[in-house]
């Protein structure tokens, strides 16, 4: 029992490889493979943080949103989801361990409503049609149409802003509601509609053109959820404390929908609009 100790003790270097003790030499080679190695893949862009680095950088570049001249929301228009009473907008995030091995966005992708307010892949959405997959390109949106928020390509991964009824084993992770995700697929899930801000004039606002910057609630067709921010619940993500986001419809004592689905529709100049609330 004491040679084995005395074997293993000795087994373990105590000195570094420059120390001429044991097998001194292997040691060396063994350290000039490793950085051999290191600088190579640093050469080559390999390393683990620097794919992180490179896909935080892409999926933050500023993305410049169009002004609509006649005011009103347009299939094909590249749009931010502005949550009103926080000043956030929706935004896509991925987990740090997945985050290392992608060089876009991935799905399934996690959503969240972050104050970072530059318009940029993970937060800019390209409007379609559901109801009409083959609609042309600048086609005017109408309150009662079926549409749906697709983020950018390449970077972005073209997915699709999706969720479904909660479920014992799927559901937001705080509060427990309609879970809000990207998806590469197009579903019934995926299909959202506008409704008027005012309850009053949702009758007679059907079927009429959709106008951008103002104050509306975005409903989810297959639910009947609106979509929320819970400014109570803020997980980390790897760009900092962010507002949770579900499908979850509230009304205040007054029958009437609840800030945190008071959302807005934003093309032009973004932070300007928020400092306009």
């Amino acid at each position: 029992r004491c040679h084995s100790n005395a074997v293993a003790k000795m087994s373990v270097r105590t000195y570094s490889p420059s120390v001429r003790v044991g097998n001194w030499n292997e040691d060396l080679c063994l350290e000039e493979e490793q950085l051999k190695d290191f600088l190579e893949k640093q050469e080559k862009g390999e390393l683990q943080i620097q794919k992180t680095h490179n896909l935080l950088k892409t999926i933050l570049r500023k993305v410049e949103l169009p002004n609509q001249s006649d005011g009103y929301l347009h299939v094909g228009d590249a749009v931010c989801l502005l949550h009103v009473p926080s000043k956030s907008v929706v935004a896509a995030y991925m987990s740090a361990g997945r985050a290392h091995e992608a060089t876009k966005l991935i799905s399934p992708c996690s959503v969240a409503c972050s104050r970072k307010l530059h318009p940029c892949p993970r937060n800019v959405f390209i409007v379609g049609r559901y109801d009409k997959p083959d609609a042309a390109a600048g086609e005017v949106i109408c309150y009662g149409q079926q549409i749906t928020f697709t983020t950018l390509p390449d970077e972005g991964g073209q997915l699709n802003l999706q969720t479904d009824r909660a479920t014992f084993m799927k559901h937001s992770h705080y509060t427990r509601e309609q879970e809000i995700t990207l998806e590469d697929e197009v579903t019934y899930n995926s299909a959202w509609n506008i409704l008027c801000f005012n309850q009053e004039d949702r009758l007679e606002t059907e079927g009429t053109p959709v106008s951008v910057n103002k104050k509306v609630f975005i409903n989810h067709c297959k639910t009947n959820q609106d979509l929320a921010v819970h400014i109570d619940f803020c997980p980390r993500t790897p760009y900092g404390r962010e507002y949770e986001v579900t499908a979850c419809t509230k009304y205040d004592i007054h029958k009437a929908e609840d800030p945190m689905n008071h959302f807005m529709v934003v093309t032009g100049d973004l932070e300007k609009m928020a400092v306009a609330l």
